[in-house]
């Protein structure tokens, strides 16, 4: 019976193009890049896919070329709990991948997605030899640190709008998501996803953001026009 390959088994080779849409290669002398452009690989996950699970151990460092994925851990009562998304450049998993343990959360794509994975064992080859790679993973953990404190709080959060702005800000983190820009392509399927709300009540949160020009609902995706005003706005 024929089977449809696994994410793992559709790995093929980066384009020049999807190589420009990786933050830190810029960072490396020429000598580290010939090194580690040759070890670097993409896939395409499609919508659903699984990336990484819950309890497998680590083999590769990844991150999002294009596409939209998810960062979650199921509860014991049967529950999913959504961490963050993962937008485009955005690279995660670093601090799993230092010390090489099992993944304790699930990365899931919401849509068709094109993903970038380093070797783990490059990945610690880096951190032993190239500084300017070990000031972008410094940067990333920092952010990283500030990122899961402030998800606490919005775990206390109950106003939707309020929710919302926090969540949106956090996917414009412009060291952690480096390739999102201005406009976010998401639906708002995919924000309820995220935020853990209803289709039906993102819509009106949405609504509140942009009557206060947060925010401007385009086709496909989201313009933010005041990021601070996202991080501090009040409900």
């Amino acid at each position: 019976m024929l089977t449809n390959p696994t994410v793992y088994q559709r790995r093929r080779a980066p384009t020049a193009a999807e190589q420009q849409d990786i933050p830190w290669l810029s960072l490396l002398t020429a000598q580290e890049r010939s090194e580690i452009v040759p070890q670097l690989v993409v896939s395409d996950p499609q919508a659903g896919d699984y990336v990484c699970r819950v309890g497998r151990p680590v083999t590769y460092w990844f991150g999002v070329i294009s596409g939209l994925l998810k960062m979650s851990s199921d509860t014991a009562s049967g529950q999913t709990m959504t961490f963050t998304g993962v937008p485009p450049g955005g690279w995660f998993g670093e601090g799993t991948a230092l010390k090489r343990e099992v993944y304790r959360y699930n990365i899931q794509a919401l849509r068709a997605s094109v993903v970038a994975g380093l070797p783990v064992d490059t990945f610690h080859w880096l951190v032993d030899h190239s500084l300017g790679f070990n000031r972008f993973i410094m940067n990333q953990l920092n952010e990283r640190l500030g990122q899961f404190i402030a998800a606490r709080e919005l775990d206390r959060m109950n106003n939707p709008e309020l929710r919302l702005a926090r969540h949106l800000a956090a996917l414009f983190n412009p060291v952690l998501f480096s390739g999102v820009g201005e406009v976010l392509r998401i639906t708002q399927q995919e924000l309820a996803y995220l935020v853990g709300l209803s289709r039906q009540r993102v819509n009106e949160a949405l609504r509140v953001l942009e009557a206060r020009q947060l925010i401007r609902v385009e086709y496909g995706g989201l313009r933010i026009l005041d990021l601070n005003g996202l991080r501090t706005a009040q409900f």
